[in-house]
C-alpha cells in the first residue's frame, strides 16, 4: 500500500528538536538512502517491515526511488539531526503531479532496472519471500483509481507520506502533505490521490481531518482505500 504513517493527532503539535522540514537533496546518498530506510521502515501498514521482504531495497525501489528520480523537488524530507544509519532523514512526503506520465516514465526507465537488480539479489543466494514476488509483479499492473480518475479534470496527481516513530506526534505530517499540495496547486494540478491501507486507521482519520475522502476507485477485496482532494 503506497502511503503510511503520518499519525499526526488533531491536537495542537509538538515541536521536536532539531525536528525540521527541507527540500530532499538528489546529490545527497544519505538522503536517498534515508528515503529507503523511511519506505522500509513504514512499509507494513504503517509498521515496520523489516524482515517481512527478504531485498531490503525493494520497498524503496518502488515506493521511493522512482519518485525522487523523477521529480525530486516533490520531495520534502523531516530531518531531525539525528545522524543515524539512514542520514538524518527521519520522514518524507513523496508526490507526483501526473500519474499516467509517472507509469509511463517507469516503464521504460526504472522498472527494469528494479527487477535486474533484484535478479542479482536473488543470484547471490538470497531466497525471496511472498511479499517480495507480490511487489514485483504489482509493476505490471500498477494499483490505483481507474483511468477516467486520472485525466486533467480529475485527480492526476499523488502521493506518498511516511515518518518514523521518533518524529510522530509533532504535526509533521500535516505540514509535509499541505507543503506538497502547495506545491501542486502551483503547478496547476486539480485533484490529489493516494492509497491507504484499511489496516491503519489513523492514517485514514488524518487524511478525512485534511479534507480527503473516498474515491470509487480501488481494486475490490485490496484492502485499501483510494482517497482524493480537489485542489484549488
Amino acid at each position: 500500500m503506497p502511503t503510511g504513517t503520518p499519525h499526526d493527532p488533531a491536537p495542537g503539535p509538538r515541536r521536536g528538536p532539531g525536528a525540521r522540514l527541507r527540500p530532499f537533496d538528489p546529490a545527497a546518498p544519505a538522503d536517498l538512502s534515508g528515503l529507503y530506510e523511511v519506505c522500509l521502515r513504514t512499509g507494513f501498514h504503517g509498521e515496520d517491515a523489516t524482515g517481512r521482504y527478504a531485498d531490503p531495497l525493494l520497498l524503496g525501489d518502488v515506493y521511493a526511488g522512482p519518485y525522487a528520480a523523477h521529480d525530486p523537488a516533490l520531495v520534502t524530507v523531516v530531518d531531525d539531526g539525528d545522524g543515524g544509519s539512514g542520514g538524518r532523514v527521519a520522514g518524507y512526503v513523496i508526490g507526483c503531479a501526473d500519474t499516467l506520465a509517472f507509469e509511463q516514465w517507469a516503464r521504460e526507465h526504472w522498472w527494469a532496472g528494479v527487477r535486474r537488480r533484484h535478479r542479482g539479489f536473488v543470484a547471490a543466494g538470497h531466497e525471496p519471500t511472498a511479499m517480495d514476488t507480490a511487489l514485483l509483479r504489482s509493476l505490471d499492473t500498477p494499483p490505483g483509481p481507474r483511468p477516467h480518475l486520472l485525466g486533467r479534470s480529475g485527480f492526476p496527481a499523488h502521493l506518498h507520506i511516511d515518518l518514523l516513530p521518533r518524529v510522530q506526534g509533532r504535526g509533521l505530517g500535516r505540514r509535509l502533505v499541505e507543503h506538497l499540495l502547495v506545491q501542486l496547486a502551483g503547478r496547476g494540478v486539480p485533484g490529489v490521490h493516494l492509497g491507504v491501507s484499511t489496516r491503519n486507521p489513523g492514517a485514514v482519520a488524518f487524511y478525512r481531518r485534511l479534507g480527503f475522502s473516498e474515491l470509487d476507485g480501488a481494486e475490490p477485496g485490496s484492502g485499501g482505500l483510494t482517497m482524493g482532494l480537489r485542489l484549488r
